[in-house]
């Protein structure tokens, strides 16, 4: 199943909202770096509060995006991680420095705004 990206204004958002398998995380990864060519978006909010777990594999995938996005000259800002989730993120060393974190959506857009 493919994950919706939105386009407000100058930027992208993503509801995750399934629980991410291989496949999907990748399909995510390629269909958000096509959006963000496509659109020349400045900014990506990703939305990660239905998300309760997380393995290694998925939480690399985030990782690249993060990265991959910030090559392409998109600030990428993380919301609603989940205490499990941020635990794991940080034990399996991928640590995400180069992206923005907030509680929520709203929050998230404001950051992206503030920094544009």
């Amino acid at each position: 199943m493919r994950i919706p990206i939105l386009k407000m204004y100058d930027l992208l958002l993503v509801s995750i909202q399934v629980e991410l398998d291989d496949i999907s995380a990748l399909e995510l990864q390629e269909d958000l770096l096509n959006k963000i060519h496509e659109t020349t978006a400045k900014g990506v909010v990703l939305e990660l509060t239905s998300m309760e777990i997380i393995d290694s594999y998925i939480a690399r995938i985030l990782g690249e995006i993060v990265s991959m996005a910030e090559l392409m000259g998109t600030k990428v800002v993380l919301t609603g991680i989940q205490p499990a989730v941020a635990i794991t993120l940080i034990e399996l060393g991928i640590h995400l420095k180069s992206a923005n974190t907030a509680l929520d959506l709203e929050k998230g857009i404001e950051i992206l705004n503030d920094i544009y």
